[in-house]
């Protein structure tokens, strides 16, 4: 047993000797490898993470920018089309009103020449009475009765 011991010991040695050198040669620089690279990991997990925060905070404030551009615009259309539609009632309202004065002139107008047409048609209308009489008169004699205007 004392030659297996013998045998063993050296092996023993070599492996403590091994896992020493490995241990600081290169299980240190590997683990501390590792735990910087998680560090980096999850720093850069943390920094996508408040990338991502911010470029969901930038979307909403450019959402709330366009809806407010957007309020803006229909206000600026609204109010547009509140003005073209109070210059067309104004428009209109003075077409209205010139319309009112011409037809207002024209009823004049036609008034007085209705007026005019009247008395024209009173001064001439004993005349056409007489002229009436007369032929009706023609017509109703016999014609063997002289008529005034044959004598």
């Amino acid at each position: 047993m004392r030659e297996l011991f013998f045998q063993v010991v050296p092996i023993v040695l070599i492996l403590l000797v091994f896992y020493a050198v490995l241990r600081v040669l290169f299980f240190k620089p590997l683990l501390k490898v590792i735990a910087e690279r998680e560090a980096r990991t999850i720093g850069a997990q943390k920094a996508a993470e408040a990338a991502q925060r911010a470029a969901a905070e930038k979307v909403t404030q450019y959402q709330d920018a366009l809806k407010q551009a957007r309020t803006e615009v229909y206000v600026e259309q609204e109010a547009a089309r509140k003005k073209v539609l109070d210059e067309r009632a104004a428009k209109l309202k003075e077409a209205r009103a010139k319309t009112a004065a011409m037809v207002s002139a024209q009823r004049g107008r036609i008034a007085a020449e209705v007026l005019a047409a009247r008395r024209e048609i009173e001064v001439g209308i004993t005349q056409f009475a007489a002229l009436v009489a007369r032929r009706v008169l023609q017509s109703t004699r016999p014609p063997s009765a002289p008529t005034r205007e044959s004598r």
